[in-house]
C-alpha cells in the first residue's frame, strides 16, 4: 500500500508520527505543492492512499475520477466540503476521514498580525538588525475600537484578547443579534456602523456561498484611512481587487494577511512587497501541536479503515 501525504512544506511529517506502525505501507511526503490538475493527477496515479494537510489540495470531482486506485482520502480539520468533492467521493467509493484541529492557534496568528501592524515591529525589527533605531511611532491599543466580522469560536477569543488591552469591542455577521454579543461584553452593530467606525477590523466568518465577497468594496470605501484590515479566514471573504486598490492608494492604513487567492502566493504579488501590508504564508495552523494531531489521527484512521471500521468519516 502506498500513501501519499501533500504540501508536507516543513518536511515534518515523517518526524512528528510513527507512520512504521502501519504494516506493509510506503509512505511517501512531497514537500512542494502542484498547481496543475494533470500534474497532480500522475504524482497520485499509484496511490491508494493520499493524506491533504488542511485545503492545501483541491479534489473536484474532475480529479478524483482519475484517480481509480484512490480508496483513502485523509483530511485534517474539520473544513473540507468546499475543497473536496464529498459527493463525488462516495459516487467513487473513495472513503474520506478527517481529523480534529486546534482553533486557538489562528487567534494567536491574528494578534500577531495586529500587534505587528499598529506597533510597527517588523519595520523596527528591520531597522534594528541593519544598523539603525526607531524610526516612527506606533499606535496604542487601549481606547480604540476592534471590530470583529463573526463572534464565533474564533471571534470570541479574539474579542477577549481586545478587551484586554482595553480596546472596545463591536462585532458584526448576517445572523449575529446584541443577545448573543452582550454576554461576552460585546456591542452587536451594524456592518457600516463596524466598518465605518473601527481602528482594526478582523475577519472570523466561515467561507460559504452566503458569505464569499461579505466584504466588499463598499465596505472597504467606509474604512477610516487610519484604519488596519485583518483577515487570518478565508481569502474570497474580501473583494481582493477592492482591498489591493485601497492599499495602493493609501485608502486604509494597511492589511495583515495570513491566506491568500493562490497559495503559495506567486513571488510577483503585490501582497509580497507592499510596505503596508504584513503577510504571512497562511501559518493560522502551522504549529507543533496542530501537526502532530493532523498525522497521528490520519494513521488512527488509516488503520481503523484497514481494519475494516473507519472513523471520523465525512463521506
Amino acid at each position: 500500500m502506498r500513501v501519499a501525504i501533500l504540501d508536507d512544506y516543513q518536511a515534518s511529517a515523517l518526524k512528528l508520527a510513527d507512520w512504521g506502525s502501519i504494516p506493509n505501507a510506503v509512505v511517501v511526503p512531497f514537500t512542494d505543492h502542484v498547481h496543475e490538475e494533470k500534474q497532480l493527477i500522475d504524482r497520485l496515479s499509484e496511490f491508494e492512499v493520499v493524506l491533504r494537510i488542511r485545503e492545501r489540495t483541491e479534489f473536484p470531482r474532475s480529479t478524483l475520477e482519475r484517480l481509480p486506485k484512490l480508496k483513502l482520502l485523509l483530511a485534517t480539520g474539520m473544513r473540507n466540503a468546499r475543497s473536496i468533492d464529498l459527493p463525488a467521493a462516495r459516487d467513487l467509493g473513495i472513503t474520506v476521514c478527517t481529523t480534529e484541529a486546534y482553533h486557538q492557534t489562528t487567534v494567536e496568528i491574528t494578534w500577531g498580525l495586529i500587534l505587528m501592524l499598529m506597533r510597527r515591529m517588523s519595520l523596527e525589527a528591520a531597522s534594528l538588525r541593519n544598523g539603525g533605531w526607531q524610526l516612527g511611532l506606533g499606535l496604542g491599543l487601549a481606547g480604540r475600537t476592534l471590530g470583529i466580522l463573526g463572534l464565533g469560536n474564533m471571534g470570541q477569543p479574539v474579542a477577549r484578547i481586545g478587551q484586554g488591552f482595553g480596546m472596545r469591542v463591536v462585532a458584526w455577521s448576517p445572523n449575529l443579534t446584541p443577545e448573543r454579543t452582550a454576554p461576552h461584553g460585546v456591542e452587536c452593530v451594524s456592518k457600516e456602523e463596524l466598518f465605518a467606525n473601527s481602528d482594526v477590523i478582523t475577519i472570523h466568518i466561515p467561507h460559504s456561498d452566503t458569505t464569499e465577497g461579505i466584504v466588499s468594496a463598499a465596505d472597504i470605501a467606509r474604512m477610516k484611512r487610519s484604519a488596519f484590515l485583518i483577515n487570518t479566514s478565508r481569502p474570497r471573504l474580501v473583494d481582493q481587487s477592492a482591498l489591493l486598490d485601497a492599499l495602493f492608494h493609501h485608502r486604509i492604513a494597511g492589511a495583515g494577511l495570513d491566506v491568500f487567492d493562490v497559495e503559495p502566493l506567486p513571488l510577483e504579488h503585490p501582497y509580497r512587497y507592499l510596505q503596508n501590508v504584513i503577510a504571512t504564508p497562511h501559518i493560522g495552523f502551522v504549529t507543533e501541536e496542530n501537526y502532530r494531531l493532523f498525522f497521528n489521527q490520519s494513521i488512527e484512521n488509516l488503520k481503523a479503515f484497514l481494519d475494516g471500521k473507519p472513523i471520523r468519516v465525512i463521506s
